[in-house]
Order: C-alpha cells, then structure tokens, then sequence
C-alpha cells in the first residue's frame, strides 16, 4: 500500500524538523514549511532521498563547506537561498 500525498508530505515535514542537529532541524524544516505543497512528485522524492541523508552531509553541504553530490546540487542550493531569506 502506498502513502497519499498528504501522508507523505506529513512524514517528510516532521522528518524535516526531527534531525539529529539543531541546525538542520531550524534549516529543513524552514525550508519544508516554503516549499513542500508545491513539490511535484519528482521534487518530493528527491527531498525524501535527501531527508535520508546523514546530517553532518547535509550541513556541510547547505553551509558550503563541502559540495554537494550532483544529485543534489541543486536541492541544496535552493535549500540554503531559503535559510538565507
């Protein structure tokens, strides 16, 4: 049984701002609360992919300490516009 698109977005908001670090908490729920209901399912699934991701990664890669694998270039980029808004 799949989830419905309400319950997925549900998931990924609170995984969004249930990390393993404060900042990462602060940042990804941000930018789920801008930009998750527009999503199309292609979006939606690569932001999942991403919430699996470790969060030391994720922070180097927002804070650009670190590039970001090409999956996620973008992503992340839009990612870190959000936070800096």
């Amino acid at each position: 049984m799949s989830e419905s698109r309400e319950t997925r977005i549900k998931r990924m908001r609170m995984r969004s701002m249930r990390r393993g670090i404060k900042e990462m908490d602060l940042i990804l729920s941000a930018y789920a609360d801008r930009n998750i209901e527009a999503m199309d399912v292609g979006a939606l699934d690569l932001y999942d992919a991403l919430l699996h991701e470790n969060d030391q990664d994720l922070y180097q890669w927002v804070t650009g300490q670190v590039s970001a694998p090409d999956r996620y270039r973008d992503l992340i980029a839009d990612i870190s516009q959000t936070f800096q808004k």
